[in-house]
This record gives structure tokens, C-alpha cells and sequence, in this order.
């Protein structure tokens, strides 16, 4: 393989694909970035085996050939090296990087050994804006489950019916929903491993007006462009959310967002001490009163608000209510309650299709 391609432009595009690789493997070849010159391009690729990441960039290939080379060492390398034009070279399985007064020489692996991405042969995709996928990731993937107990709640639930996607992630304490708008050939109803929507939402630039999602049966390819981010699609059956989200209330508050998450943030210094994270909420005579207590002290907060139905004493996990409240655009937000032990339901107002749950925490009556 002989090429050169500009330092700016293969340093873009090697910290995309490093997204893909594997820090801890029983696999060394997976630590690597598969490099292929052919037609004209250099084609980066890498994977663990759950996400692969392949990317096409434009350079003058003088030789076809291909390498794979440590992902870690080959970043650091291009990284470090001037705004300049790189001239790339490999004999069998060593590499030879030049660039201005630098040169490298390392020794890589055959491209052989590399495994190979799922071939994609469905036709079935739809198209999405970039932006609101990005908007509706981050309103929904930090409510997935951390641990592995319950694999399938580590996704996020993306299920299309009527024109409709609907972004859903829950772990058992919290509940968020985003809806948008696409244009689907079919229904879809599949769950995407968080991870790889973290590592896409962060690819994405914000210049991208769209991506393509096709589908298969085991796995989920988003196409950027020059860009192409495949993954394995989580097994097993989701749970029925649309059950747990109630239409029914008895207390309803709207308040200033900014005030109540300052106040909430203010009152979660304290609960953080105990190592509980508890926060009590009083709902009463248009006003809501936060309070959270520790061996150290007290706090108490008062946030002016618009309230119909019966009082309410409620306790939350300061954290699960602030990452809520935390993903909302909406200047205020309209809380609904079922009573003490059931969850809290929020919405921006005038903005039906972002819906967030948290439970509760259970007190006896004298806690309060």
C-alpha cells in the first residue's frame, strides 16, 4: 500500500473510528484499525464485534493495499503529527508513516486475521433528521439500565408505527419518551444497545441534515455519508411501557423549570451526604417546598407554582428527577401525580411528544 492524504482529514477521521475498537479484548486484532487503499480512497475500519464503525476517505493511492495497526498507537501518531501531507507505505505487515521530518515505522497485523462487518443485503431503511435523533438520544439514553441483570433494558426501544418513532428507555426507577416524525415503508419495533447510540450521537456533527437507518433482522446500520456505524440489536422482549404511563391524576403542578432544577439541585447537595439522594416534595397552596436532610444539616426551598387537586407529600431520588427535568428544552413543565406512591409523570408544556416518569420513594407519613 502507498498513499498520501492530508494530516487534517485522516486525524478526523481516525478519532470517528476509534469509537469503534476495543480497550479490553481477548482479541488483539480488535485493539486495531483495519487500513484499505483501493479506487481512490482509504477505507478505515473497526469493531468489538457488538459495534463496527467503517469510514471512506478520498486520497491519492499510488499502491492498493491494506493493514490493520494498533488503534491507540496510529491515533496518537497522526495526532501528533504537523498540518501536513502524510505519505503512508506498508511491506507485509510493517507501516511506514512520513510526514514533514517525522517518519514511523511499525509493525502491524495481516488484514486477514480482521473480522469482517455483518453484510447488509435488506433494503428496508428509513430516513431521519440528524438533529432530532440527536435530540431524541439525549433525552432518553441516560434513563437505560447500567447493569447487565436485565440486558435488554441497557437499549433504548426504537419502535415505528404510523409515521411515528417512538425513543424509549427505562431501568426500572425512570421512564423516558421522546416521539418524532419519520417516514417508514413498515412498522419497526427493535432495541439498540446504548453504547452504540452514545458513540453515534457523538460522530454525528451538526452540520449532517439526515442519516439513513437500514435494518436486518440481528443488526441496525446508520450511513452518514462517509460514514457507516453497524450494531448488534439487543434480544428478547421489552417492557409494555405504554402501560405504565398513566392519564389519570389527582395533583397537577406547573412550574418554571429553571427554578425547580435549581431548587432540586440546591436541596440534592444535602441528600447527596446521606448517600440516598432522598428529597422530599410538599405540594400545597401554590407553592412547592423542597427539603432534604443530612447529619450535617437541613435545606429548605420554596418554588412558586400553579397547582390543581389534592396536596401532596412525595419523596424522590434527587438524581432521577433532576436527569428529567435536565433533558427538557421547555421553559415550564407541567407535573402530574397520583398520590404519594405512585410515579410522577412530566411534560413540557405545549409539548406532548416528550414524556418522562420517575417513581417515587416510599416514607411513612411522619418523614415528611
Amino acid at each position: 500500500m502507498k498513499i498520501n492524504i492530508e494530516q487534517s482529514i485522516l486525524n478526523k477521521y481516525v478519532n470517528i473510528v476509534q469509537r469503534g475498537t476495543s480497550l479490553r479484548t481477548s482479541l488483539p486484532i480488535l485493539e486495531g484499525i483495519l487500513l484499505e487503499a483501493k479506487n481512490g480512497k482509504l477505507k478505515l475500519t473497526s469493531t468489538d464485534l457488538e459495534i463496527g464503525i467503517e469510514t471512506f476517505i478520498k486520497c491519492s493511492v499510488e499502491e492498493e493495499g491494506s493493514i490493520v495497526i494498533n488503534s491507540r498507537i496510529f491515533g496518537d501518531i497522526i495526532r501528533k503529527l504537523p498540518n501536513d501531507k502524510i505519505y503512508i507505505s506498508t511491506i507485509e505487515n510493517k507501516i511506514c508513516i512520513k510526514c514533514g521530518s517525522a517518519e514511523f515505522n511499525i509493525i502491524g497485523n495481516s488484514s486477514l486475521e480482521y473480522p469482517e462487518l455483518p453484510t447488509i443485503t435488506d433494503n428496508f431503511s428509513i430516513k431521519i433528521s440528524a438533529d432530532l435523533f440527536k435530540s431524541a438520544i439525549r433525552q432518553t439514553i441516560f434513563a437505560t439500565a447500567q447493569d447487565e441483570t436485565r440486558p435488554i433494558l441497557t437499549g433504548i426501544l426504537f419502535e415505528v408505527t404510523k409515521d411515528k418513532a417512538s425513543f424509549v428507555a427505562l431501568d426500572g426507577y425512570r421512564l423516558a419518551l421522546r416521539n418524532i416524525l419519520v417516514k417508514s415503508p413498515q412498522d419497526v419495533k427493535i432495541v439498540v444497545p446504548s453504547k452504540t447510540l452514545n458513540e453515534l450521537s457523538k460522530i454525528l456533527e451538526d452540520e449532517e441534515s439526515s442519516l439513513t437507518i437500514t435494518l436486518t433482522s440481528s443488526h441496525i446500520v446508520f450511513n452518514l455519508g462517509e460514514t457507516l456505524v453497524y450494531s448488534r440489536l439487543l434480544e428478547g422482549q421489552y417492557l409494555n411501557y405504554k402501560d405504565i404511563i398513566r392519564k389519570e391524576h389527582k395533583t397537577q403542578v406547573i412550574v418554571n423549570r429553571k427554578l425547580f432544577q435549581d431548587g432540586l439541585e440546591r436541596a440534592s447537595l444535602l441528600a447527596k451526604e446521606e448517600k440516598t439522594n432522598l428529597i422530599k416534595i410538599n405540594i400545597l397552596d401554590g407553592k412547592m417546598v423542597i427539603k432534604s436532610n443530612s447529619e450535617i444539616g437541613s435545606v429548605y426551598e420554596e418554588v412558586p407554582i400553579e397547582n390543581k387537586g389534592e396536596d401532596l407529600n412525595i419523596a424522590f431520588n434527587s438524581k432521577y428527577i433532576i436527569d428529567g427535568i435536565k433533558a427538557i428544552d421547555a421553559d415550564k413543565i407541567q407535573l402530574n401525580f397520583m398520590g404519594s406512591l405512585n410515579p410522577c409523570i412530566i411534560n413540557p408544556i405545549d409539548d406532548s411528544e416528550y414524556t418522562y416518569l420517575v417513581l417515587p420513594v416510599r416514607l411513612a407519613k411522619e418523614d415528611y
